[in-house]
């Protein structure tokens, strides 16, 4: 941008003659709301008695009816604008000054009348605390125009001094204010950044925990399980078998232990690019839950993946998981059947499990719930439903049906 003296004046200088009007970032009367709402109507009034006012003086000068209402309606319009258009109306006001003295009697001391006179005060006091710099040089500059030019020389020393002291009394209280708004926006990016550090370190802590806890055991499971068959003689080969899904699985969970550390730890909220599981690795997970001891049906094969979206595999993926964990859980040694169905509009998952082979609680009757809470929510997140019950053999079934349209279009 051009710095030069001479650019930035002849630019103050349009944008004080033809510019857009300085911005009212407040009105003046927003911190009382009550008084407001009558402003208007006595803004109206207080108008109307100037008017009025200026006529009778106008007409006592012997202006013509015409003439008088002229400036009359000169000298009120400026206070009119002033409260939302603070520029425009002291362009006015200098036209008011210019053209409303034509005819003012020889006698008087004033080429003006009281309320115009009152009423140029008032505009210039308003409008030298809305501009800046230099748009406000230019403003005292040119109301002193008509005052060195239609005022009595030995007035003219007082009214341009009341002009320099209201310039500078505006300019700093322009300046006051932008430093308390400025203070302000300060203050609130402060609070905003000590909320966002007060969740990062909350963030932290809870991958913290997660890691000298959670991590911590599931790694040594993972040990236990891959050495146990060394550490013990004769092991028949289908529990060497359970030690390795079981080993293969804490493995598993280590990874996603460490994708959901790495996200609490990060600083950043974009979009995660590791790769998600969708449809196509349910076989994968139910080879690993026979593995582990499970006795799995699986009924996908009418599903088209490439019909899927993404968001919706990744949620009947994840319900099948939890489906299995809670069978295996809750109901050791019962027979599980998995079959998700391809509708025309949505895709329909189902887990559901025998009667447990041994005495034990079925899924909702123990624990915290979390399970079921969780494919609930990825359920209704993408617009679907979610059921979840005991069957009338003592078996138990969880259903959820998923639109195609979860992210907002047609698939």
């Amino acid at each position: 941008m051009n710095r030069h003296p001479i650019a930035v004046a002849l630019r103050a200088l349009r944008q004080t003659v033809l510019g857009p009007d300085a911005p009212v970032e407040r009105p003046l009367l927003a911190r009382w709301p009550g008084p407001a709402r009558y402003a208007a109507p006595v803004g109206l009034l207080a108008a109307l008695g100037l008017f009025l006012i200026t006529l009778t003086v106008e007409s006592e000068w012997g202006l013509p009816i015409l003439v008088a209402l002229l400036f009359a309606a000169m000298t009120v319009a400026p206070l009119l604008a002033l409260p939302r258009r603070p520029l425009l109306a002291w362009r006015l006001t200098v036209l008011a000054l210019l053209i409303c003295t034509f005819n003012a009697p020889a006698d008087q001391a004033w080429p003006w009348t009281p309320p115009l006179a009152l009423g140029s005060i008032v505009v210039v006091a308003v409008v030298v605390t809305r501009v800046d710099r230099p748009v406000l040089g230019w403003v005292v500059a040119i109301t002193t125009v008509p005052v060195l030019t239609l005022v009595e020389p030995e007035n003219r020393v007082a009214v341009l001094l009341l002009l320099g002291a209201l310039a500078i009394v505006g300019d700093l209280i322009r300046r006051n204010r932008l430093s308390r708004r400025a203070l302000a926006a300060q203050t609130e990016l402060s609070e905003r950044e000590q909320e966002r550090r007060g969740v990062l370190e909350e963030r932290t802590r809870i991958a913290r925990e997660l890691h000298d806890v959670v991590a911590h055991h599931m790694s040594l499971i993972a040990v236990q399980a891959e050495t146990a068959p060394y550490r013990l003689t004769d092991v028949p080969a289908p529990a060497a078998a359970e030690f390795v899904a079981i080993a293969a699985s804490a493995r598993d969970a280590l990874t996603d232990m460490r994708r959901l550390l790495g996200v609490l730890r990060s600083e950043t909220t974009g979009p995660q690019t590791a790769p998600q599981p969708d449809l196509t690795d349910l076989g994968a997970m139910v080879d690993a839950a026979r593995r582990a001891g499970l006795s799995v049906t699986l009924d996908a094969e009418q599903v088209d993946d490439d019909r899927v979206p993404a968001p919706v595999g990744l949620a009947a993926y994840r319900i099948v998981q939890e489906g299995l964990a809670n069978a295996a859980r809750h109901a050791a040694g019962a027979a599980v059947r998995v079959t998700v169905r391809a509708g025309a509009s949505g895709l329909g998952v189902r887990v559901e499990n025998a009667p447990p082979a041994t005495a034990g609680s079925r899924p909702g009757e123990a624990g915290s719930g979390h399970g079921l809470t969780g494919m609930r929510e990825r359920a209704t997140s993408l617009g679907g439903t979610f059921t979840a019950g005991p069957l009338p053999d003592g078996g138990y079934a969880v259903a959820a049906e998923l639109p195609y349209d979860a992210e907002g279009g047609d698939r």
